[in-house]
């Protein structure tokens, strides 16, 4: 089973992304997602942290949920993703009430392999709505990135993504991996405790 989840991730990588080796600490962290493992993982910026949670969702059936503070990163990370011939969307405050209707659809007929979501539309008003049309989704797993915001002791902190860990009750077996470029044992910590991680592996890269 190991070999084939190799040869996949490998495949993956190659084909989509065009890389052929994986960077530090990238294979484990994608080996935790297949595996269903909560996780933690800190890489430095331009370390490939995006990488870690868009090649497993190519893999799985079903949605992978990521959520993201940055439109506008949202948006040029979902327009790779589709240029690459990765089927992604994203569902934020920038669509208008049609091209989310688009995605909605999308979403109940199962076309997506990532769906970027704001913290926003989780926690904010309107939540509800969408929340119960993610529930009826095939989630495949959680990926929280910038997700030192989680912690008060983090240096973005934003309030909303401490109501993220809702989503442990609403898709109580979908697994969760928090991904930072930032974050002290004390935030590690905090995250966990928010997301309510389950003994999450905790995966720090080197910041030399």
């Amino acid at each position: 089973m190991a070999d084939m989840t190799d040869s996949g991730l490998q495949n993956a990588i190659s084909r989509y992304w065009g890389y052929t080796t994986f960077r530090p600490l990238q294979k484990e962290a994608m080996d935790a997602v297949l595996a269903g493992h909560d996780s933690i993982v800190v890489l430095p910026t331009g370390g490939g942290k995006s990488l870690c949670f868009q090649a497993p969702a190519v893999l799985q059936s079903g949605v992978a949920v990521i959520v993201s503070p940055l439109i506008s990163l949202m948006k040029d990370q979902v327009d790779t993703l589709v240029g690459n011939g990765v089927p992604a969307a994203l569902y934020n405050s920038s669509l208008t009430p049609s091209e989310k209707a688009d995605v909605a659809a999308g979403l109940r007929q199962g076309r997506y392999r990532l769906l970027y979501v704001s913290p926003e539309r989780l926690v904010g008003e309107g939540a509800d709505t969408f929340l119960s049309l993610l529930s009826s989704c095939d989630v495949s797993f959680v990926a929280v990135d910038e997700a030192h915001c989680i912690s008060q002791w983090g240096h973005d902190f934003r309030p909303e993504y401490r109501q993220l860990g809702r989503l442990r009750q609403l898709l109580p077996g979908v697994s969760l991996h928090a991904y930072t470029a930032t974050a002290t044992g004390r935030v590690r910590r905090d995250i966990a405790a928010q997301l309510g991680l389950h003994e999450p592996l905790e995966l720090v890269g080197s910041f030399d």
